[in-house]
């Protein structure tokens, strides 16, 4: 039952998330922790794996229908992203040794989240001056940035992604869209082998990706294939409406924790 319930929840959450560039983890997770059925620490795996599958379906069919992607950009972004990921996913696991009720940690990845989706409506709605850092280093930092806030928080990428990229290099959100599905698949996948090299999978109920699997390639393909029929207008809408439930969920998911304190 729980499988079917999470392959709903990740075909639905992976559509949306390849449209907006979510990467569908800032959906999945917080939809996790209401149904609270496994742990923090199972939740973050799956929501990554969930995550990590759906940029792979994702990019390669945006790739097929000929969507142009300045792989110079990707490569030095994913190279940050995977060193921001092992960072992340380390702070993550020391959070988890610190704490003795893994709730605590939950509410820290809570409220991070709840700033990062404060802070892309905001951008979103009301856009400030971006910036043109076209440099090196520039991608770098923003994939360190953002590789260590989507393995920290299990959400894959989540809005903070796109509003970024937006944000330090003046992009499109349909451009940024690309490039934020592609530097989630190097920020999961470094955080994928922090875990299998680190504290191993021995912990997780492995049966349950027998459904995470394929509900993550069918919402990375359905919604690749929607994207390019959206405009950028609606993808913004998309957007917008997506980070406000997605906000609610969380602040519920906080205020509820906090009463079982």
């Amino acid at each position: 039952m729980i499988g079917i319930l999470y392959f709903v929840v990740i075909i639905i959450a992976n559509t949306i998330g390849a449209i907006s560039g979510m990467g569908g983890g800032v959906i999945i997770k917080p939809i996790f922790d209401l149904i609270d059925y496994h742990s923090v620490a199972a939740i973050s795996f799956y929501s990554t794996v969930a995550v990590f599958t759906m940029s792979i379906s994702s990019t390669l069919r945006q790739l097929a229908r000929g969507q142009s992607i300045n792989f110079s950009i990707v490569l030095w972004i994913s190279l940050g992203a995977l060193v921001g990921g092992v960072l992340g996913n380390s702070v993550f696991e020391q959070l988890l040794l610190l704490f003795d009720n893994e709730k605590d940690v939950q509410l820290i990845q809570i409220i991070i989240t709840v700033g990062s989706l404060l802070f892309a409506f905001l951008y979103t709605r009301y856009p400030w001056r971006s910036f043109q850092l076209m440099t090196y280093s520039g991608y770098l930092s923003c994939g360190v940035i953002l590789g260590f806030l989507a393995s920290l928080l299990g959400i894959g990428g989540g809005p903070i992604n796109v509003s970024l990229l937006m944000l330090m290099f003046s992009l499109p959100i349909k451009e940024a869209t690309v490039y934020s599905i592609a530097t989630i698949f190097f920020s999961q996948l470094a955080k994928l082998l922090t875990i299998l090299f680190g504290s191993g999978l021995a912990r997780y109920d492995l049966s349950v990706l027998l459904y995470i699997i394929p509900a993550a390639i069918l919402g990375g393909l359905i919604g690749a294939a929607l994207s390019q029929l959206l405009s950028a207008k609606k993808v913004t809408s998309i957007f917008l409406i997506v980070i406000l439930v997605v906000l609610f969920i969380n602040i519920y998911n906080g205020v509820h924790l906090l009463s079982l304190v």
